[in-house]
């Protein structure tokens, strides 16, 4: 298999095209070979960690704390626009109240592992929207596992009351609150034990074993991994040395983060046939006008100018992980019509975030430059291009 990537990244980057979507298809075509195979599910995972936690290196707790000040309330338009959207098509289409909130948590998150692998595979890491996309992911990363919680809850058939979810939300904050101590008191000390032993054998041992550890602290929780791996590469990256850890843990990732895209495909089955077409094409309608809209508008919120908000806005389409999560919850028939929907996304998504410079590009000249346009007069010169 890893044979198959190096040939599918080779090609991808041969023909300038998206090695994730690949991987996705792959699994897809296979899936009935692969169905449920706890071995891919597992490299899967410790991809995944990896690529959160590597993430989570470059927001120390200053960083964070400057960021959430700011991305709040585009946070809150996103879940309005996109989450309560979505379950309103639902509604309309005939859905009962719990399926149609389970159709709008699928249809609310952006992929966050796509859009890193994304920002890193086009060179966009430095770009000045960057750090809102990412602060808009942590923001969604932080309220998918409380939908994913609820969700699992009600099809369980547990009650859901309000001790629930208030304990729900304890164990968030305890999580964070946790990392942010051991970061500040601990790790923050242990810049010279960091930068002594950096190039020896075992200090991947060290960050590795923190990311999968508080990883499994906070599904231990009943939290989501992903959460748990941001939050510990934060935590490691109070050492003061977020550059060298990541340079020793980059090849430990390229060799797993394959594995999740992969295995996100064989969790899509087309064996029942597509339901709901109508609402299909409505919902993703609405995924492309809701997070273009919520990322341009809350970029320009965010304090970034016209032609930046743009490029973010049509960077942030792609449903990903918590959309598959959230859609394995979900009775047959909306697994099969919510998997669709995730591919089809992703693909637009992965398209349009292609094409977001070029777009961005004529939106600034065509728009924002135009007589009494917002730019209208000032030159090319202008900051935040």
């Amino acid at each position: 298999m890893l044979c198959l990537f190096f040939a599918i990244s080779f090609a991808s980057h041969k023909f300038r095209l998206p090695s994730v979507l690949i991987y996705i298809v792959l699994g897809t075509a296979v899936s009935s070979l692969f169905f449920e195979s706890e071995l891919i599910h597992i490299a899967a995972e410790i991809g995944i960690v990896l690529l959160f936690f590597i993430l989570g290196l470059d927001f120390p707790l200053a960083r964070m704390v400057t960021i959430s000040k700011r991305i709040w309330p585009a946070g809150f338009l996103d879940v309005g626009l996109n989450l309560g959207g979505a379950m309103g098509i639902a509604l309309l289409f005939g859905l009962d109240p719990i399926s149609a909130f389970i159709i709008g948590s699928i249809a609310y998150a952006t992929s966050s592992s796509i859009s890193a692998k994304m920002l890193d595979e086009k060179k966009r890491l430095a770009n000045s929207e960057t750090e809102f996309i990412l602060a808009l992911l942590i923001f969604e990363d932080l309220v998918a596992p409380i939908l994913v919680s609820f969700i699992a809850s009600v099809q369980g058939g547990d009650k859901v009351s309000l001790a629930f979810m208030g304990v729900l939300v304890l164990k968030i904050i305890v999580l964070a609150v946790g990392a942010i101590l051991m970061g500040h008191y601990g790790f923050r000390r242990l810049n010279n034990f960091v930068a002594k032993y950096m190039e020896t054998d075992f200090m991947p041992l060290l960050a590795v074993g923190l990311a999968l550890g508080y990883a499994g602290l906070a599904v231990a929780l009943g939290l989501s991994e992903i959460l748990g791996a941001f939050m510990a590469g934060v935590m490691l990256s109070e050492t003061g040395r977020s550059s060298e850890i990541e340079r020793l843990l980059l090849p430990v990732r390229d060799l797993t983060l394959p594995f999740f895209f992969f295995w996100f495909g064989t969790t899509i089955h087309f064996m029942k046939g597509v339901p709901y077409v109508g609402m299909m094409v409505a919902l993703v309608l609405l995924a492309i006008a809701g997070k273009i809209i919520t990322a341009y508008v809350g970029s320009r919120w965010f304090g970034l100018s016209p032609k930046v908000s743009c490029r973010a806005g049509f960077s942030m389409v792609h449903r990903g992980e918590f959309s598959a999560i959230i859609a394995s919850l979900t009775l047959p028939q909306l697994r099969i019509f919510s998997g669709v929907y995730i591919l089809i996304t992703a693909f637009i998504g992965v398209y349009l975030f292609s094409r977001a410079p070029d777009i961005a590009n004529w939106y600034h000249t065509k728009w924002v430059q135009r007589p009494g346009g917002p730019d209208a007069g000032k030159g090319k010169h202008r900051l935040g291009v």
